[in-house]
């Protein structure tokens, strides 16, 4: 069992950056591939990125890739987002999930656990 708390989200301006950083309980946090997932109103729920459990390798989606960067701290049971060069197609709900699949799995529906959320906005 995995419990995750996201944090870091806000109103920001086009162009600006934003931290977001998840925590989780339970000694198995690194078992688990992290991946990021973003709901904006009246959308389904989209994957954005993941990390692995070991080598640290990441797969983001096309239009965030050279912009979001996934990363973690096993010994500080964390993953990060970085995201840089915010727009406002970027505003949504962001979701850390952990699932036991690679980090190509970009079905939300394979992602075993998942956190509360954290609202993202990106004013123009």
């Amino acid at each position: 069992q995995v419990q995750l708390v996201e944090s870091g989200g806000g109103l920001v301006q086009a162009g600006d950056s934003l931290r977001l950083s998840c925590a989780a309980s339970g000694r198995t946090f690194s078992s688990y591939t992290m991946g990021w997932f973003r709901q904006a109103p009246g959308k389904g729920r989209e994957f954005v990125g993941a990390i692995s459990r070991t080598d640290g390798s990441t797969y983001y989606l096309n239009s965030v890739k050279g912009r979001f960067t996934i990363s973690r701290d096993n010994g500080k049971n964390t993953v990060y987002l970085q995201m840089n060069s915010l727009k406002p197609e970027d505003t949504a709900v962001y979701y850390c999930a952990a699932t036991s699949y690679g980090v190509e799995v970009i079905d939300a529906s394979q992602y075993a656990y998942w956190g509360q959320g954290t609202q993202v906005t990106v004013s123009s």
